[in-house]
């Protein structure tokens, strides 16, 4: 852990067995390897939980190190009026709400994206952009290995969904968090005014608001009836998609979406609504004149996506074009997101170029 020194030698150290209250007593003293101890079991839903409010996933580990450095370098002070969970969200959110005050959004410093060709026109532009990117299930499986019953760990992943995620992001800063911390992690209303150094009144109100643009942003609630991860409903789907996508059969991927599905590509403002918008966009931009693409399956928010990857008619080699997610809807897809940054590959495990 960055900035945290390793444990002293001493006579008592830190072991797996330790209570919370061992190992605080020992991270007090200067204890480095207790403190270690006793924070990793948050680190994982930390991130996930920056994650939510910025919409990054390298901004939320930028912030998770900078919530537990400045945990370790004021561990002495901390006078456990709340838990030692509390006490780091309480860290962690008003990190966050700095960042997002100071406009320091790891997105806004990328190259503009310069798509190559022109796009045709949307069925909605948003007033700004959708700083939003994929989040790994990989990273996802530590957090809902660990909750609880099905029904737990389908919320769990509800949670991070892209539809609840891109509603969330229109959401004001300080809204945003406290319907998190309210109605996603179920802290208390005086836990949060806490947690925010506000009355339990404005944490009252600001859900009010929040839950509101909340319940217009988000789409109607098809969007739920997605079939179970990984199971056979969803496996045809997938794969069905990914041979005609391959394939370039704009007919074949449009008969596999609903009437009203989505096309948008964060963080451009832009996105295609219904059949013929989101057929338009296939037929003029993705898949025009024949490309031919390779999809890689992954994961990401609970949902299956693939990295993309289009040939280089000069080369043998396929260049990486994005990250595609799919949000299902039944045995059909609600919405096409495809992310168009290709740095975003890295944390999937997936290469920058394919050889074809």
């Amino acid at each position: 852990m960055r900035g945290i020194p390793p444990a002293g030698e001493s006579d008592v150290s830190a072991s797996a067995e330790s209570s919370a209250e061992d190992l605080l007593g020992l991270a007090r003293h200067g204890d480095g390897e207790a403190f270690r101890e006793l924070v990793e079991p948050y680190r994982r839903e930390l991130q996930v939980h920056c994650y939510r409010i910025l919409g990054s996933v390298q901004d939320a580990e930028d912030l998770v190190q900078e919530t537990l450095l400045a945990a370790w370098r004021g561990i002495g002070g901390f006078e456990e009026r709340a838990s030692v969970r509390t006490w780091l969200y309480r860290i962690a959110t008003n990190r966050c709400l700095n960042a997002l005050r100071a406009g320091s959004r790891r997105p806004q410093e990328q190259p503009a994206y310069r798509p190559e060709v022109v796009l045709p026109e949307p069925s909605r532009r948003r007033a700004e952009p959708i700083w939003l990117e994929p989040y790994p299930d990989l990273l996802l499986d530590e957090i809902v290995d660990h909750v609880p019953g099905p029904e737990a760990r389908y919320e769990a992943r509800e949670s991070v969904s892209l539809a609840f995620l891109a509603a969330l992001q229109q959401l004001p800063p300080r809204q945003r968090a406290v319907l998190v911390l309210r109605d996603v992690l179920g802290f208390r209303a005086v836990e949060v005014a806490a947690i925010l150094e506000t009355t339990e009144n404005a944490v009252t109100s600001a859900l009010k608001r929040a839950r509101e643009t909340l319940a217009r942003e988000l789409p109607g609630s098809d969007w739920k009836s997605a079939p179970l991860p990984d199971s056979p409903q969803e496996r045809r789907v997938v794969d069905d998609f990914a041979r005609a996508f391959q394939a370039g059969d704009v007919d074949a991927v449009v008969a596999m979406l609903t009437d009203d599905a989505w096309l948008s590509m964060p963080p451009l403002p832009l996105e295609y609504h219904g059949l013929e918008d989101v057929r338009n966009f296939l037929a003029t931009t993705a898949l025009r004149g024949g490309r031919r693409h390779v999809l890689i399956p992954t994961r990401a928010n609970g949902q299956p996506a693939f990295g993309c990857y289009i040939q280089d008619p000069r080369t043998s080699i396929m260049r990486a074009h994005g990250v595609l997610v799919l949000t299902l809807s039944g045995a059909r897809i609600a919405a096409l997101t495809r992310f168009v940054d290709n740095s975003l590959l890295a944390a999937f495990g997936l290469p920058r170029s394919l050889r074809a």
